[in-house]
């Protein structure tokens, strides 16, 4: 490879570790101080500021890392995007250590092919997510937003705002809720 590797790894929540990606990198020889990372975003959003600043590192020659491809993009058009923006700026595109080839018509294939198949991994993600929760709510354990104050604690708040003698900031601090919500409950 010519020019610079730069890196790029994600994950999708904040409970998780990038080490094992971080690790791949490092063995397809990424310089730790030339991997972007993005913790806790999905890869459908775009706006993602690892990426962001892993794609303005870019320069002609250089070449950008994943470890795999949904660690760069979940959906097959922003795939395809940012595979249009290396390709103008003259960046190949190494996914576990492949070159992708934007002007190989095998290259473009297997590229599509491995986006629509990340692309169906988080659809298949989002059904299991959907089908998880429509059984926890069957079984009364989702029940959406609890409520800040039990009942007889915003009675206690109403009849304290009501009664003058405390401020909102004092009420709301006295019982750890925002000021707007001693207004919404007179």
């Amino acid at each position: 490879m010519t020019g610079h590797t730069i890196g790029y790894a994600r994950v999708s929540t904040n409970e998780q570790d990038l080490t094992a990606q971080r690790d791949g990198l490092a063995a397809l020889h990424v310089p730790k101080d030339r991997i972007y990372v993005d913790h806790g975003l999905t890869g459908t959003n775009r706006e993602r500021p690892g990426l962001r600043e892993a794609l303005a590192a870019c320069r002609e020659g250089d070449t950008l890392v994943v470890t795999k491809l949904d660690r760069l993009a979940r959906s097959l058009p922003d795939a395809r995007d940012i595979i249009e923006d290396l390709t103008k700026k003259k960046v190949k595109l190494s996914i576990g250590g492949n070159i992708h080839d934007p002007t190989d018509p095998v290259g473009r294939l297997l590229f599509n092919v491995l986006a629509m198949v990340a692309e169906f991994e988080s659809d298949l993600i989002r059904a299991r997510t959907r089908e998880g929760m429509q059984v926890a709510k069957a079984k009364g354990r989702l029940r959406g937003k609890q409520p800040k104050l039990s009942k007889s604690q915003e009675a206690h708040l109403v009849s304290l705002y009501k009664g003058g003698q405390h401020t909102t900031t004092e009420i709301a601090e006295l019982f750890k809720v925002a000021r707007t919500l001693c207004a919404r409950l007179e």
